[in-house]
């Protein structure tokens, strides 16, 4: 065989593994990811997740701090699963806690529908004497 094909068949391995070696990097990272999170969590602490949620909350934010530990390990395609996942989290405990007080709020109007109407049959059984 000739010593041109061997040095193409070379550069062919080289440039393949060259391109693997570059698709098993870290990736980019996640940046646009860890702000959504931060932002997601944020929001359910507004929303008082912590007072109806703290459990999803915490899971929000303990998947945030493992996202941290990745990225400075350089592990940036875990740590944008991880990201991901906090940012669901975070959203859920939102979700779950305007829906709580949803409920909470049909409840006191619940109660005040009731009071109002028993005061409005007293109201008629007391001039009906």
């Amino acid at each position: 065989m000739k010593p041109h094909f061997y040095k193409g068949r070379v550069f062919l391995v080289l440039g393949l593994s060259a391109l693997m070696a570059a698709c098993a990097g870290p990736g980019p990272r996640p940046e646009g990811e860890m702000q959504s999170a931060r932002s997601a969590i944020e929001a359910a602490e507004a929303d008082n997740a912590r007072e109806y949620e703290p459990v999803m909350l915490k899971r929000a934010q303990d998947k945030l701090a493992e996202a941290e530990e990745l990225l400075e390990d350089r592990e940036n395609r875990e740590a944008k699963r991880k990201l991901d996942e906090a940012k669901v989290d975070a959203e859920l405990a939102s979700a779950r806690t305007e829906t709580e007080q949803a409920r909470v709020a049909v409840e006191e109007l619940n109660r005040n529908i009731e009071a109002m109407r028993e005061r409005i049959n007293g109201e008629q059984a007391g001039g009906q004497q």
